[in-house]
């Protein structure tokens, strides 16, 4: 976050939000570094080290505080050893232990942890479920799935691969005694090309083409073929996340929606619906 140009648009979104009663959360991490590379080296050395990882939590509540976030979001892509998921959990913890006091949210971002192809929970991503006392929001990252085994872009974030990984959270919070509203599904908003070396697309960019593409969740445009989630399966994914208590639902990321058929909308819609009919049950 350095840079006027980059302040500046930190600034205007916190205003915008705050004005319209949202709240505006700082992820750090991500897939890829600014300076090329994975982030990951760059995390792990971060948090592994007491000194640095103290360094780390400082810097982030000096901005919090600066510029009126209202929280903090990790994005560590992934743990992959028993030591960075213990240095993971510290980090989070000394994190929360400040957040906390003063009011502020703190998320972590998280693998599905589930085998697209096989069902079968997937063991090189590793976390301590301890550390999920010490945030908020779970958001579970229920989408990729094409790697999972060969390139099948049909694996994106299928329904029925969201069935399992929602059975699999809801296990592992009810097992360790954590709150099911902690998690959040988190699904799609671009297609994936069957083509591995082409580009993928924003959900908006297939509205844009047909608007009754919709109602698909695969398309042919200019002779490539594209996986994704249109809103029907979307509005199933958020109604299955609610019926296991989830707390609500993610997307990456908002500005591939829509403005004619918003997938936005239609979670929000079916949230509502849901809210409404229990209302009716319990009165």
């Amino acid at each position: 976050m350095t840079g006027d140009s980059a302040l500046k648009n930190l600034r205007t979104t916190v205003d915008i939000s705050h004005q319209q009663g949202s709240k505006v959360m700082l992820a750090v991490g991500g897939w890829f570094h600014v300076h090329g590379g994975e982030s990951y080296d760059y995390f792990k050395q971060a948090i592994s080290n007491p000194t640095t990882r103290a360094n780390l939590v400082n810097e982030l509540i000096k901005m919090v505080d600066r510029e009126n976030l209202d929280g903090i979001d990790i994005d560590f892509e992934h743990p992959r050893s028993i030591e960075d998921a213990q240095n993971l959990t510290s980090f989070t913890k000394e994190l929360n232990e400040i957040l906390q006091p003063k009011g502020k949210e703190l998320s972590i971002a998280v693998n599905a942890k589930v085998h697209s192809v096989a069902g079968t929970e997937i063991h090189n991503v590793i976390y301590e479920p301890t550390m999920f006392q010490y945030v908020d929001h779970v958001n579970i990252m229920a989408y990729d799935g094409q790697w999972d085994d060969e390139y099948d872009a049909a694996n994106l974030s299928a329904y029925s691969h969201n069935e399992n990984i929602v059975n699999y959270w809801s296990t592992l919070f009810d097992t360790h005694g954590i709150s099911k509203k902690k998690l959040v599904l988190g699904i799609p908003f671009y297609a994936q090309p069957e083509d591995p070396n082409s580009k993928q697309i924003s959900y908006d960019t297939i509205i844009n083409n047909n608007p009754e593409y919709t109602l698909k969740d695969m398309v042919n445009i200019n002779g490539m073929t594209y996986h994704y989630n249109g809103e029907a399966t979307v509005e199933k994914k958020t109604q299955l996340a609610l019926q296991h208590g989830f707390g609500g639902m993610m997307v990456w990321e908002i500005g591939h929606d829509s403005d004619k058929d918003s997938l936005i909308a239609a979670i929000s819609d079916t949230i509502e619906d849901r809210h409404q009919y229990t209302l009716r049950q319990e009165q």
